[in-house]
């Protein structure tokens, strides 16, 4: 396969069949695709939408939320999940407005100086915000990189050598690149998915390895499963979290251990792991005897 071959096939397919997504305007701020990266680590596109939408009217720019308290960041936060992203991308906006006056940096070396921002989302702001040329791979992308360039049904754990793959595939032309990332991205999400994919609406479907030889049963060793969430230390903190959210002042440790337990836990102990756990994370704070948002 050249890239000429894969980019040439893939880039007018994504410009025809792409989700509508508002951080793919071209307008779109980079302080916008910055919170976009944020929200969609292990989050749904669907779930994320509204979020994102308020976030973007209520905090359009890093130091509009930078001076906001972090726990308004967190209670906007609401249910998306992992909220000590909400922290750091509190704490990135501060750094932001502090450092760069207001501007999130173009490059990626700057963006990893920020907290918060590992070597995926630096390298995906660089490219979806300022069009620059670096290989964007999430977990999408190395499925289709996976069964296209190597013929295997799923990928393994994640590896430098998926860059590698993704940067010899990349074509030359920074907007070019921009979009292939993109589109790449894109093919795994709604085309090479994970259990059900849809080869026969694949615009890449004649380059593919794993289509050629066979669809073989050949993929690597699955990470286990996370445990399930019913029941789990994730959501007796999420009850704790949804309480201190929707109260308007601070509440007793104890209001907040009895929330803890509403509907049930798997061990006397676990309200108290779980709010002691929120207190290491800073998503909570004791002042005065109380219990409140940061």
């Amino acid at each position: 396969m050249s890239t000429p071959d894969f980019a040439n096939a893939l880039i007018p397919w994504f410009e025809r069949e792409a989700r509508a997504l508002p951080w793919r305007e071209p307008e779109t701020s980079a302080w916008a695709v910055l919170v976009s990266e944020f929200m969609l680590q292990q989050t749904q596109v669907d779930r994320v939408l509204p979020r994102w939408e308020e976030w973007m009217r209520r905090w359009p720019t890093p130091s509009a939320l930078a001076r906001e308290e972090p726990g308004e960041a967190v209670r906007a936060w609401d249910r998306l999940g992992y909220p000590r992203r909400a922290l750091w991308l509190h704490r990135a906006a501060v750094e932001i407005a502090e450092r760069h006056d207001d501007v999130v940096p173009s490059d990626v070396e700057r963006l990893l100086e920020l907290t918060g921002i590992g070597p995926y989302t630096a390298r995906a702001v660089a490219a979806f915000a300022y069009g620059g040329r670096h290989p964007v791979v999430d977990t999408n992308t190395r499925r289709v990189l996976a069964r296209a360039v190597h013929g295997v049904a799923a990928a393994g754990m994640p590896s430098p050598a998926d860059l590698d793959d993704m940067e010899a595939l990349l074509p030359d032309d920074r907007a070019a690149a921009a979009r292939f990332n993109a589109a790449a991205m894109e093919l795994g999400a709604i085309v090479c998915t994970a259990r059900a994919p849809r080869c026969g609406e694949c615009p890449i479907a004649d380059l593919c390895e794993w289509r050629g030889a066979g669809y073989p049963d050949n993929a690597p060793e699955k990470r286990p499963r996370q445990a399930k969430f019913a029941g789990s230390d994730r959501q007796v903190r999420g009850r704790i979290m949804a309480l201190l959210r929707g109260s308007a002042e601070p509440v007793t440790p104890e209001r907040a251990l009895a929330a803890a337990a509403e509907g049930g836990v798997r061990d006397p102990a676990q309200p108290r792991r779980a709010y002691e756990s929120l207190l290491a994370d800073g998503l909570v704070v004791e002042h005065e005897g109380r219990s409140a948002l940061p």
